[in-house]
């Protein structure tokens, strides 16, 4: 069964790749494509559905299923198995619930696309690897199906690869990513290195039982480095730069990217990990002081962001920063619920964000939007339900992940502090602030669209807001699905400070606060006048350049790294050692030669008065040889 929910979605782009875009689309059809594409994904869903029965009818024994043995060195084999508990159960219900949506979204998104079946295609795949990724019992599994999600992303996110600037998006996000794992693959290399084997539940089980052999290795060291791996997957400081422009590709690949799966994969990583983790306290807190910072960071720079994809782009990073958060202080049930409900109202905000798009002809600027309310009902009002919920508006999704993140990073024990609490309320004001401002800009405010785009607005078709409408709902009540509770067992929430514990209410209190107050600021600068937020902008003029260019990362990227890369690759590589070293001496050979054969060919010039100058020139040397030698 394991097998089949990975091999489905396969099966899927092997079909659509073969049939659909090396025999030309227009042989099998549109709606071979679509149910090939859409279909296999849902019975992977079904399956996955009928896994957690048989999972809850084994009295929640996890569920192993050896595909094949990959290969054998040594005594050591290397199987491809496949591992089902409760975390397991979550992720992969999330992966191919959210994606089936997305992908059943993507056929009246990308109706009229020429390359509808390669699309679909490389939808499968990807869905394929993240299936991979967290079904995977080993580390090395695990691997795969992450560098994959690498391709497959790579493919998606340059999928319109006619202009440069997605290619070149693609490729950044593909070159980011390979720096993080090479730290996944040296942890990974530590671990077998000491325990002799890869499956991460035995590795978690020798941590928890202090077997001999943790004690030969740094568990912080571990953590570290396939922290790495997840800062580059999950788009954490300071690997952060890709995802922002990931935003290239089809709306439908934002949303499964930034939702539910590939940026979720290092979240998934260290809660899985969470044996290690949990006996490596500076690990950890290298993790939550790291997810905090992101989550800051993130929501600054979308304060003024104008594409209303890139707002989004930089929610997710920041949304990331608050998994990482709940992480480092050892509530990794809370992390995954916050996964669970995030993959609910940020794929519904960027399908509504696609359908707004789809609208508007193309358009992504907030600033020649507006007036939208009325136009795009059903889009308006799924996308208000799923900005309530990511701005922590009681009784919301997003309201119990977030404050159970909150109050573990005030009250935990394992590194909890108000410092942490304080970061993140911040961030959950500017959150509800940016948040609701988008939402004003597009829809709530007086139309700034022009004349021949307001013309032609209309409302997407039903395949479309059929998928909204679900997410929103899910939105809505996803947050008494009580995730850390189903995850108890498999990963203990961390004990609070007794003096603390009398703050849960006061905090929760202020939690709603801090939400209705973002709410209030957007409508206060963005429900009248412009002339407030043009003078605010004014004031702050230079605060407002630095945070529009993104704190100049690419640029100091670009400065410190690139260029000299250029540099050592053109003076170095290219001048002294191609031109100088490989040529020069190649052509330096060839010079000689050449040289050589031209002194040597006046020799034979066919001119008999030359050569009895040489006879007689030979002669006399033999004659004066032989009298110096007698």
């Amino acid at each position: 069964m394991l097998t089949l929910i990975v091999t489905l979605p396969l099966l899927g782009f092997l079909l659509n790749g073969i049939l659909a875009t090396r025999l030309g689309g227009n042989r099998v059809g549109k709606p071979f494509v679509t149910i090939v594409g859409c279909g296999l994904p849902l019975a992977s869903f079904a399956l996955t559905v009928a896994a957690l029965l048989s999972l809850q009818a084994a009295a929640w024994k996890p569920i192993v299923e050896v595909a094949y043995r990959w290969a054998l060195i040594g005594d050591s084999p290397f199987p491809i198995t496949f591992y089902f508990d409760r975390l397991t159960a979550v992720m992969t219900l999330v992966v191919t619930g959210v994606g089936t949506v997305i992908h059943v979204y993507s056929v009246g998104y990308m109706a009229h696309d020429k390359s509808y079946g390669r699309f679909f295609a490389y939808l499968n795949l990807f869905l394929f690897f993240m299936l991979t990724l967290v079904l995977g019992r080993s580390l090395l599994v695990m691997f795969v199906g992450w560098e994959g999600v690498g391709l497959a992303s790579y493919l998606l996110i340059g999928f319109w690869f006619d202009d440069l600037a997605n290619a070149r998006a693609g490729r950044k996000a593909f070159v980011t990513n390979r720096i993080g794992d090479a730290g996944f693959l040296l942890g990974m290399f530590l671990i077998y290195r000491s325990f002799g084997t890869l499956e991460m539940d035995s590795v978690n089980a020798a941590y928890l039982a202090g077997a001999p052999a943790t004690a030969a290795v740094s568990a912080s060291l571990i953590g570290i480095l396939l922290f790495i791996g997840a800062c580059g997957k999950s788009a954490q400081i300071p690997l952060h730069v890709w995802l922002p422009d990931a935003m290239a590709g089809p709306t439908p690949v934002s949303a499964l990217i930034h939702a539910a799966t590939m940026v979720t994969a290092g979240v998934y990583l260290v809660a899985r990990m969470s044996g290690i983790y949990q006996h490596a306290p500076e690990a950890s807190a290298v993790i939550a002081a790291v997810g905090a910072a992101t989550a800051f960071f993130a929501a600054t720079v979308a304060l003024v962001q104008t594409d209303i994809k890139k707002v989004l782009a930089y929610s997710t990073v920041s949304q990331l920063g608050y998994m990482f958060l709940a992480l480092g202080v050892g509530a990794y049930g809370v992390a995954i619920f916050h996964v669970v409900t995030h993959a609910f109202f940020k794929a519904c905000l960027f399908l509504g964000a696609g359908s707004v798009i789809h609208a508007l002809g193309g358009e992504q600027d907030l600033r020649k939007m507006g007036g939208l309310r009325k136009k795009i009902p059903i889009t308006f009002w799924t996308f208000a339900i799923a900005t309530a919920a990511i701005a922590g508006i009681p009784p919301l999704a997003g309201f119990w992940s977030k404050d159970e993140i909150l109050w573990y990073a005030f009250a935990s024990s394992r590194g909890g502090s108000p410092l942490l609490w304080l970061v993140g309320a911040a961030t959950a004001l500017m959150t509800a602030f940016y948040m609701f401002r988008l939402l004003w800009l597009a829809f709530l405010t007086p139309s700034r669209m022009s004349h021949e785009v307001e013309h032609h607005v209309h409302e997407s078709p039903l395949n479309m807001t059929g998928g909204l409408m679900l997410l929103a709902l899910l939105s809505a009540v996803g947050g008494f699905i009580a995730i850390p509770h189903f995850l108890l067992p498999q990963l203990p929430l961390p004990a609070v400070h007794e003096a603390l514990e009398a703050y849960e209410t006061p905090l929760l209190v202020v939690s709603i606060f801090i939400a209705l107050s973002g709410l209030a600021l957007a409508w206060l600068l963005y429900g009248g006048s412009s002339a407030r937020v043009d003078a605010i902008a004014r004031t702050f003029a230079g605060l407002r350049s630095v945070l529009a260019n993104k704190y100049y990362f690419d640029e100091f990227y670009a400065m410190a790294i690139g260029r000299p890369l250029v540099w050592i690759s053109d003076k170095i590589f290219l001048g002294l050692g191609d031109r100088i070293l490989l040529d020069g001496t190649l052509n330096g050979l060839g010079a000689i030669g050449r040289g050589s054969g031209g002194v040597l060919s006046r020799i034979q010039a066919g001119k008999l008065n030359l050569y009895l100058w040489f006879v007689l020139v030979g002669i006399v040397g033999a004659l004066l040889w032989s009298w110096h030698h007698v």
